[in-house]
């Protein structure tokens, strides 16, 4: 199959994906339930996708989970995003040092 016939089918998927709510839901939703569910989704979505990629993209799983504890830490106590992701990279950077050291 050729790469055109993929970027269409993915340009398609993705169109329709944002079409079809726009179409479907013509009038304000009013159910509390349905729009607290519809709120939540896309942190579900993100958390779903990035939780797995953290642990298991270092060259160790301790790495990563060190840089995962370090993120959720800053981040509870409120700290920017950019602090948040260079304190993780760090946490990788000296995890990884001091596990090659071990060695």
């Amino acid at each position: 199959m050729s790469i055109y016939a993929y970027i269409f089918t993915m340009a398609l998927t993705t169109y329709l994906i944002r079409v079809i709510p726009l179409t479907v839901f013509r009038r304000p939703i009013k159910s509390v339930f349905l729009k607290s569910f519809l709120h939540y989704v896309p942190y579900a979505c993100l958390t779903a996708m990035t939780f797995p990629a953290i642990l298991t993209s270092t060259a160790a799983l301790l790495s990563g989970a060190a840089a995962l504890m370090v993120a959720v830490l800053l981040a509870y106590r409120g700290k920017s995003l950019l602090t948040v992701s260079l304190a993780a990279s760090a946490a990788v950077m000296v995890t990884e040092f001091l596990l090659a050291f071990v060695k």
